[in-house]
C-alpha cells in the first residue's frame, strides 16, 4: 500500500481560505492512488500531530507552505515527534516547486501586468532568515523571467508592509505599480493587498491544477526507491 499523504497547510480563520484547502485535498485526492489527509500546523484542526497519530501505516507529509519557515523547519517536525512519527518523510515546501512560479506569473499577466509596471512580490510576511531567503530567491527569479526589478513587501509582519511600498513606488514617479501576489489562498493577508492601492492585484495561486499536481510531484518524489535486488 503507498504511504498515507499529510497536506499541512498553515490554518486560516477564513472560510473562503478554508474552502480552498478542502478543494486542494480533495483535488489531490483525485490524482493520486493513495490516502489523502488534510491537516493544518496552525490555527485550524486537526493538526498535524492529530492526523499523524492517527493514521496508521507509513506517511509522507507535504508542507504546502511558500517558504521554509517556522512551520517547515520547526513546527511540523515538532508535531510529528509529538505524535511518536519521527521517520515520517517531510519533503521540501511546496514554494520551491517551479510550477507554482509560473502560477504566480500567469496570475499576474491575467490580472493587468504590463512592461513597465514596478513590480512588488507581495507576500505574507516572516521574520524567519531562511524564509526570507527564499522570498528573494522568488523575486529574483521573477526579476529575470521578466527583465524587471522586483521589490519584496510584506502583507504583516515583516517591514516594508505591501502598501508602504506602493507609496514609495507611487513618490518615485512610477506611474502604475503591480503586485505578484505570493499567497496560497483568500483570507485577511491577500484583502490587504487588495486594500493597498496597488494597480494590479493577482489572484492567490490557489485553486489552479497546478498546485494540485505539484504536490503530487513532491509525493512521488518521496516515495522510497525499490529495491531491485529483493
Amino acid at each position: 500500500m503507498n504511504p498515507t499523504l499529510i497536506l499541512a497547510l498553515h490554518g486560516t480563520r477564513s472560510p473562503r481560505g478554508r474552502a480552498v484547502a478542502h478543494a486542494l485535498a480533495l483535488r489531490v485526492s483525485e490524482l493520486l492512488p493513495a490516502p489523502v489527509h488534510l491537516a493544518f500546523a496552525d490555527v485550524c484542526t486537526p493538526t498535524v500531530a492529530d492526523v499523524a497519530a492517527r493514521t496508521p501505516g507509513p506517511l509522507i507529509v507535504v508542507p504546502a507552505f511558500l517558504t521554509r519557515g517556522y512551520h517547515v523547519r520547526v513546527d511540523i517536525p515538532d508535531q510529528l515527534t509529538r505524535a511518536g512519527r519521527t521517520h515520517t518523510h517531510l519533503t521540501p515546501p511546496l514554494g520551491a516547486h517551479p510550477a507554482l512560479e509560473e502560477v504566480a506569473l500567469r496570475r499576474l499577466h491575467q490580472a493587468g501586468y504590463r512592461p513597465g509596471d514596478a513590480l512588488i512580490l507581495a507576500c505574507a510576511g516572516t521574520t524567519d532568515p531562511h524564509a526570507e531567503a527564499d522570498l528573494e530567491h522568488t523575486a529574483h527569479r521573477l526579476s529575470t523571467r521578466l527583465s524587471t526589478p522586483v521589490h519584496t513587501a510584506y502583507a504583516a509582519t515583516a517591514d516594508p508592509p505591501v502598501a508602504e511600498e506602493v507609496d514609495r513606488l507611487r513618490r518615485a514617479e512610477h506611474p502604475r505599480v503591480a503586485l505578484a501576489t505570493w499567497l496560497l489562498a483568500p483570507g485577511l493577508f491577500h484583502d490587504r493587498l487588495l486594500a493597498s492601492g496597488a494597480d494590479v492585484v493577482p489572484r492567490p495561486l490557489c485553486p489552479d491544477a497546478a498546485i494540485a499536481h505539484a504536490i503530487v510531484d513532491r509525493y512521488l518524489q518521496a516515495l522510497p526507491t525499490p529495491d531491485t535486488n529483493a
